[in-house]
């Protein structure tokens, strides 16, 4: 297992001398202690401290939660999921979107204790939302990441191009600019004003 802890604008922390393996339960342990960092591990084992984001990006993060929970209260066929909230994937990272959803038969069939810890699975939808402190290359790998880990539907959102990216099993569509975007067929109805995030 990998010792090292990277911050995702690029800079990486070898923290060998002090950390041999960081279990599951250690990991659980680290989090809990630093309530104030949101700490991601990769499927190799590296830790990854996210770091704050500005002004613009909170607010676009907000509009983002409210126009989905908006929509996810009305269908009411799932459950979502804000940032704070880190899921245990099967290929052993410990991911956790600016933004995800669920089906509700997925999250029922979890116990009561997997569902207050770190739900073991991944998403049926996932959302990253790029700021300036994050490297585009790597937010690309994570959504390859939760494709792969059995997400149906992707959406890296990136103001600054402006540009979003919809991940798809098997395929990934890049659209310049665009006005609205469907969340059809998975999220029945949902269509997001993107260009209300570009201000």
């Amino acid at each position: 297992m990998s010792t090292t802890i990277a911050f995702n604008n690029g800079f990486v922390l070898d923290v060998s001398p002090l950390v041999s393996k960081v279990s599951d339960e250690e990991f659980v342990e680290l989090c809990r202690k630093n309530p104030e960092l949101r700490i991601e591990r990769t499927s190799e084992g590296d830790l990854i401290i996210m770091a704050p984001t500005g002004g613009k990006t909170g607010r676009r993060n907000a509009k983002l939660i409210v126009a989905f929970g908006i929509w996810a209260e009305k269908d009411a066929t799932g459950q979502s999921f804000d940032s704070s909230t880190l899921f245990a994937l099967p290929n052993g990272a410990r991911r956790s979107p600016d933004l995800s959803w669920m089906r509700n038969e997925r999250w029922n069939a979890l116990s009561a204790q997997e569902q207050e810890e770190f739900p073991p699975l991944c998403p049926d939808f996932v959302v990253e939302l790029s700021s300036r402190t994050d490297s585009l290359k790597n937010l690309k790998e994570k959504m390859h990441e939760y494709i792969s880990n059995g997400a149906e539907l992707g959406w890296l959102i990136d103001p600054l191009e402006p540009k979003v990216h919809i991940y798809r099993p098997g395929t990934v569509e890049v659209l310049d600019d665009p006005e609205m975007i469907s969340g059809e067929p998975l999220l029945r109805g949902f269509v997001l004003d993107v260009r209300a995030l570009w201000d």
